[in-house]
């Protein structure tokens, strides 16, 4: 039986005019985090859709959600409306965005559009404020350390089963702090932290996306929303059309006065810090796989190692690194997981 959701259908009939819901499943994320759809009956008028988070809250802390999400609505960021919450149980009840995902709305001819709007979006998160009640965490050496681990614990020894060696542990050390380096040297800005195609709606009368998924946002690097964005783990764009992209960011960026930075500058920002995102998030899929039997995340992990590949290829500094990947892991990859897409491939 399901006592959480017993609890959060008491909890949300307690609410005018949701004396009657039935919580409809939406979705899970890759958090304990789920969501489900209920309507307020108004008497005279069409029920209106509203979607209920259920975070255990021994597992999840709402508050920075909450703060977060007040915070940014008031700045203009497109985040749901919160109409009613509860931190102790660990629920909320928030404006429906609907369920048109960007990543299976996206096609070549509505790709141009769909990318500015999303771009736009977050010129507009990399100014905002922290908020008053909760001062955003610093994306600092700490924490770029440990996401940058997942990827030699989670993904080459658990997973993988590699066993390293001390010269392979010095070379990732000597890497990993290569792209620290580079990601603490940007100029610091508002930061979601997961911004990408899943976490990004298309919104029925909106010419902007509808952003979820925010309550990790920190204070760090100005290119590496636009990474997530750009660099996907779960939708890969031919390096032109990327290339493409992240020009206009930043020139738009420039003008709002996030950065300083030339073209090449930028770009050469955005290649290593798409580095540091890609180890995390391959680490990330893997840890969701064992830990928390999320199996469907190993599927994406060829995509997103595919992209450590083809930055470091452009890295002379990282000659060694790029060598010892194609040599040693993406064959380990292609035995246990699948094939991993070409060179500079467009493949989804």
């Amino acid at each position: 039986m399901d006592i959480r959701l017993q609890r959060l259908t008491e909890w949300v009939r307690h609410i005018p005019g949701f004396e009657t819901a039935s919580p409809e499943p939406v979705s899970g994320d890759a958090s304990f985090r789920r969501y489900f759809r209920v309507w307020q009956s108004t008497t005279g008028k069409a029920p209106v859709p509203f979607i209920v988070m259920d975070a255990p809250p021994e597992h999840e802390d709402c508050q920075p959600f909450v703060a977060i999400a007040r915070h940014w609505r008031q700045q203009d960021i497109m985040v749901p409306a919160i109409a009613a919450e509860d931190l102790a149980l660990g629920f909320l009840l928030l404006e429906d965005f609907g369920d048109q995902l960007m990543l299976p709305a996206l096609a070549q001819a509505n790709a141009e559009t769909l990318y500015r709007q999303a771009l736009d979006e977050l010129v507009k998160i990399g100014q905002v404020s922290s908020p008053a009640d909760y001062p955003l965490p610093p994306y600092d050496e700490a924490l770029l350390d440990r996401e940058m681990a997942l990827f030699p614990d989670w993904l080459l020894e658990q997973h993988l089963q590699l066993t390293l060696s001390n010269q392979e542990r010095a070379l990732l050390d000597t890497t990993f702090s290569l792209l620290k380096e580079s990601a603490l040297a940007q100029p610091e800005v508002t930061v979601h932290r997961d911004y990408h195609s899943r976490n990004l709606l298309v919104l029925a009368d909106s010419k902007r996306p509808g952003v979820i998924d925010f309550q990790d946002a920190v204070r760090g690097p100005v290119t590496y929303d636009v990474v997530s964005l750009l660099k996907d783990c779960y939708r890969r764009w031919p390096e032109q059309q990327i290339a493409h992209w992240l020009e206009y960011f930043r020139t738009a960026s420039l003008a709002a006065g996030l950065h300083r930075a030339d073209p090449d500058t930028f770009r050469q920002w955005f290649e290593l810090m798409g580095m540091q995102r890609h180890l995390k998030a391959a680490g990330i899929f893997a840890r969701l796989a064992i830990r928390d039997g999320k199996t469907g995340y190993l599927d994406d992990i060829p995509r997103t190692v595919s992209y450590l590949r083809d930055a470091s290829a452009r890295q002379p500094a990282l000659r060694h690194f790029h060598e010892w990947l194609c040599d040693r892991v993406l064959p380990a990859i292609e035995q246990r997981i699948g094939p991993v897409p070409g060179q500079e491939s467009s493949q989804q």
